[in-house]
């Protein structure tokens, strides 16, 4: 069976998937099986290792919603749903239980940085540049190129490695007063600039990740933060909540911590061996 070639326009598909092992049926299992079921997810894995897309990357959960946390990366939907079919079938049927999961895709923000941004930056920013010197044109050359490698990351993310991951979605109010999408774009857009202005803080201990679900999944976006300290991922979630764009128009899911395995490693951390 063929299935229908479906990409985006820009951007990638992301899953986030989360499954409990039915310890009944597993128990069950001859040690050949597992080994089998072993073998089958660490070829998935080494086959779409990343860093961009395609990608598999496996945790175990931490705190019981879940077992396993499996988050997948790739340009077209049809791809994306195979990989999803290649890791359930991975296991022995039956001892895979589906938890949760979430379908959202990469995007620009809306309120991307525009040439026009860029330079009223330079020019009324803590710099002061004047327009058409060397210094100006130098420095917006510099930050035009920040921006373009900002927007392509944005677009084909490529994950750092660290062995926390934290995720859970999100929405913007549509409640009477607080209504998000009754604003108008400039006082969205400042914000949304404040609100980045706090995650900047965090560069070098957070990556993160947004990912835009609105008519594909339950909630609006997905956050995605790989991180080396569990505090780190406390902090920024709380300092952002005093933000004006979180602690009047925010709605917030439930939340999965993670920790970053290869398929080995989470079989010996689950006792599925």
């Amino acid at each position: 069976m063929s299935l229908p070639i479906v990409s985006l326009s820009q951007g990638i598909h992301v899953m986030h998937l989360f499954f409990r092992i039915d310890r009944f049926r597993w128990a069950q299992l001859t040690p050949t099986q597992s080994a089998e079921a072993l073998k089958r997810l660490s070829a998935v894995c080494a086959a779409n290792p990343g860093p961009a897309q395609p990608r598999v990357m496996v945790f175990a959960n931490v705190g019981g919603k879940a077992d396993i946390a499996v988050v997948l990366f790739a340009a077209q939907l049809q791809h994306l749903s195979s990989l999803q079919r290649e890791v359930e079938r991975a296991f022995p049927p039956g001892t895979l239980v589906p938890v949760y999961s979430y379908l959202s895709v990469t995007e620009l923000p809306e309120y991307v940085t525009t040439e026009e941004d860029l330079r009223r930056m330079l020019q009324h920013g803590e710099r002061k540049l004047e327009p058409g010197t060397p210094e100006f044109e130098s420095a917006l050359t510099a930050a035009r190129q920040k921006n373009a490698e900002y927007q392509h990351y944005r677009l084909n993310p490529e994950l750092l490695d660290w062995p926390i991951l934290c995720f859970y979605p999100m929405n913007k109010k549509r409640d009477g007063a607080d209504n998000w999408y009754s604003l108008d774009f400039e006082t969205r857009k400042k914000l949304m600039g404040g609100h980045a202005r706090t995650g900047r803080k965090y560069a070098g201990k957070i990556s993160q990740l947004i990912t835009g679900s609105a008519g594909l999944d339950d909630w609006e976006w997905g956050v995605t933060l790989m991180a080396e300290r569990l505090d780190d991922v406390k902090s920024i979630v709380y300092e952002m909540r005093f933000d004006e764009v979180s602690a009047r128009y925010g709605e917030f899911g439930p939340f999965y911590i993670n920790l970053r395995l290869s398929p080995a490693d989470l079989w010996t951390h689950l006792g599925l061996d």
